[in-house]
């Protein structure tokens, strides 16, 4: 397709992402980086491994519930914000909790 303007081109990756990738937080990526959307759905792929692979599961898993199923959806995503929501705690909290857990920051 041949788009006249970038805020065009930037509506369409935009779908693009959203569809393939719920972390529409990777648009700017694709644009302003001259990232493949294979390469930013590979990345986040192998930080999700990375999270899952150096975490403490026993720790995770004697969490209250609500602390748990936060942890685990970090684990997932790597969306601390979204997962201190979760827990019902503020992000710092949230992230000396995630430390706790021995849950690496993957970027």
């Amino acid at each position: 397709m041949f788009y006249a303007d970038r805020g065009a081109i930037r509506q369409e990756i935009a779908s693009l992402v959203a569809v393939f990738h719920p972390g529409v937080r990777y648009i700017k990526w694709v644009v302003e980086y001259n990232v493949t959307l294979e390469e930013l759905i590979e990345r986040e792929k192998e930080a999700r491994e990375i999270r899952a692979r150096e975490a403490d599961w026993e720790f995770i898993k004697s969490q209250p519930p609500r602390l748990r199923i936060a942890l685990e959806f970090y684990v997932e995503t790597g969306d601390l914000y979204v997962a201190a929501k979760i827990a019902g705690i503020t992000v710092e909290e949230f992230n000396e909790l995630r430390i706790k857990a021995r849950i690496p920051h993957v970027n």
